[in-house]
């Protein structure tokens, strides 16, 4: 089988009935080398694939630029809104700006300042991803991001308190186990704020719906029902995202700071830290994006009665966002 099979334009190469078919696709959403594509080729992307639409490509154009410039303008151009998404809150920004967030979640002895400071930093980076990329087929106010904003840091940061204070105070434990919970305590809080950062940044989209679309990518309707779903696989993938990131680097750091290497050369410790950290990453982002396909699709039986009547398809697809 060819790498690059014959381009079809918003669909992606890889099967996304399968889950290896999606976490090959989103390999390529979270590539950060699209980070460094410039304006101009940015450009000349979105142009080349407006000919291929118009059927006026010019000859020798390959299966391979074609695949490449659709990749290229996914990963920077919202799907909905047709605008540049900011570099930071892009899916191919999510592990090279979000890194140094899970090493400052993860440092040892930490500080009731310290705890709320990394919470509310990595729940405003969650937040602007959330909002950067969600369904955005109907608009929103500002001040219902705002109004998510604060509650995804409220619950973060009154959870992660909460269970310091609690292992704190438990005497039982001790100095020992009371640091490797402390490790472990970022992951509930996170895992459990990053549901409430997702549905509180979305919410608007449970009560307007988001838009339905049939086999010709034509829009059939607005859906509550489908919005629920979207939100749904999202807040799923935020529980599982985090697993591997904040449960596998206190295990591993636990042993490699008994080495004899890092007991005699204690500054090596934290850019170790890092490197563990930021593999874990890079394992867990495109593991849990690929639990669902983006662009999902949802039985007419299951939607508004209006919708079923304003489409002969039995299968309709909805913009889950990331």
């Amino acid at each position: 089988m060819s790498e690059y099979p014959t381009f079809q334009y918003g669909k992606s190469r890889f099967n996304q009935d399968t889950f290896f078919g999606r976490f090959r696709h989103f390999l390529d959403v979270i590539d950060p080398r699209t980070l460094f594509v410039t304006e101009t080729q940015l450009l000349e992307c979105v142009g080349l694939l407006d000919r291929f639409r118009q059927g006026a490509l010019p000859p020798g154009v390959t299966d391979a630029q074609l695949w490449k410039a659709q990749k290229i303008k996914q990963a920077i151009i919202h799907p909905d809104t047709g605008e540049k998404i900011l570099m930071p809150f892009r899916m191919s920004g999510f592990i090279p700006f979000g890194t140094p967030v899970i090493v400052g979640l993860l440092l040892p002895h930490q500080t009731l300042v310290s705890t709320i400071f990394w919470q509310w930093l990595n729940q405003s980076h969650n937040a602007c991803v959330n909002y950067c990329n969600r369904n955005a087929s109907k608009s929103a106010p500002v001040s219902k991001f705002l109004q998510g904003y604060a509650g995804a840091v409220t619950s973060a940061v009154s959870i992660a308190v909460g269970l310091n204070v609690l292992v704190q105070k438990a005497n039982r434990f001790s100095s020992t186990t009371r640091l490797l919970v402390q490790r472990f305590i970022p992951f509930p809080a996170v895992a459990s704020a990053n549901v409430c950062n997702v549905v509180l940044m979305r919410h608007s989209e449970l009560s307007e719906g988001i838009s339905v679309l049939d086999n010709n990518g034509k829009v059939v309707g607005t859906s509550r029902v489908a919005a629920r779903h979207a939100l749904l696989e999202t807040a799923l993938t935020r529980v599982v995202l985090p697993m591997p990131i904040l449960m596998l680097p206190p295990l591993i750091m636990a042993v490699v700071e008994k080495l004899p290497l890092l007991q005699r050369h204690r500054r090596l410790i934290l850019p170790f830290h890092s490197l563990v950290c930021l593999a874990a990453f890079g394992l867990a982002l495109p593991l849990a994006i690929s639990l669902f396909p983006q662009m999902s699709q949802i039985s007419v039986n299951q939607l508004e009665p209006e919708i079923t009547m304003a489409t002969d398809c039995k299968i309709v697809t909805y913009n889950k966002g990331l």
